[in-house]
């Protein structure tokens, strides 16, 4: 009975993550301006179970079947070239102009743009009922492009000034990316061996993407608490950093629905604004924090509070879908 309460909990949290990320947050602000430096700094051990986590059961819930109906080579062009010719460079000019003396800082911003799509996208286009099939396309290309380039981006544009470690930063990808990948695809191969593919999606399926919250939201903890100290002696510091972030998602957003509504249909349209906006911050945060050595944490600290924005304005978006992009056909 506990267990089965456990479960109701966590769905229920998962589907109010617009109030469970910032409670988190400030939790823990919280635990790292009041416990010891040394227990808060043993938390860094958490972030690569905590990604895996995240990646994993997203992997088990996804039906592979269904890339093949939103395949739409224009749609997926259109999402990938805003996601990896246009945004990654705005947020290098806007964390080059905003923390010119601060590459740490700038490394989380483009960080933030660098990894498109997560779970959330799939998600927030269906509430938005936008197009699942295209979505999902766009989170499985979106997340494995952007884990094979990054270390890239990150050199290329940020190598002069940020002590990149190509090899260490691919590791990390491979085994918060890729691996979780694999063995999600194979969990769900097994498990429908056992369950009927109704039973799967009724009694099996909706405890996955409660998992996946405790790794977001454990992530999120974790991050916070590393910056606690830094954010007490510098509360302006939130502010400075909110600012460049709120452009990007207002640009990358705008830029989007323009593309979206001028250039596809309803459903197609959604899922591009979707497919291009969300990103897997979570992974964000565990590179930047077991990539970059001490200095990530500063990095880190830009991707964590990228998840209120990224959630709250996603919310609100769907609230506005409809106005956006006219009421579904009957």
């Amino acid at each position: 009975m506990k267990g089965k309460n456990m479960w109701k909990v966590l769905i229920r949290i998962n589907k109010n993550l617009v109030y469970a990320i910032p409670l988190l947050m400030l939790a823990g602000f919280a635990f790292g301006a009041v416990v010891n430096k040394d227990l808060v700094l043993s938390l860094k051990g958490l972030i690569v179970p905590l990604t895996f986590l995240m990646v994993y059961p997203m992997m088990v819930t996804l039906n592979i079947k269904h890339l093949q109906e939103g395949l739409n080579l224009k749609l997926q062009f259109a999402t990938q070239f805003v996601n990896f010719a246009i945004i990654p460079f705005a947020a290098f000019l806007l964390g080059r102009w905003f923390f010119p003396d601060q590459p740490y800082m700038a490394l989380g911003l483009l960080l933030a743009s660098l990894l498109p799509t997560s779970g959330m996208t799939i998600s927030w286009t269906g509430f938005a009922k936008g197009n699942m099939g295209a979505a999902i396309n766009m989170t499985v290309i979106g997340l494995t492009l952007g884990s094979l380039l990054t270390p890239f981006y990150v050199s290329g544009l940020l190598g002069a000034i940020v002590e990149v470690n190509i090899i260490k930063v691919m590791q990390q990808i491979l085994f918060i990316v890729f691996l979780p990948m694999v063995a999600g695809f194979v969990t769900r191969q097994l498990l429908l061996k056992k369950y009927s593919m109704a039973q799967f999606k009724e009694r099996i399926a909706p405890r996955f993407p409660a998992l996946s919250t405790i790794g977001v939201l454990g992530i999120v903890f974790v991050a916070m608490a590393l910056k606690a100290t830094t954010i007490t002696a510098n509360p302006g510091l939130i502010l400075v950093i909110f600012f460049p972030l709120l452009l990007l998602y207002i640009f990358n957003f705008s830029l989007s629905t323009f593309i979206g509504r001028t250039f596809f249909k309803r459903g197609d349209g959604i899922a591009l604004v979707y497919g291009t906006v969300m990103r897997n911050l979570s992974i964000a945060l565990a590179i930047a924090i077991n990539g970059f050595g001490a200095e990530g944490a500063n990095a880190a600290l830009v991707i964590a509070l990228a998840y209120i924005i990224q959630v709250q304005s996603a919310a609100w978006y769907v609230k506005f879908t409809d106005t956006l992009f006219g009421e579904v056909e009957a």
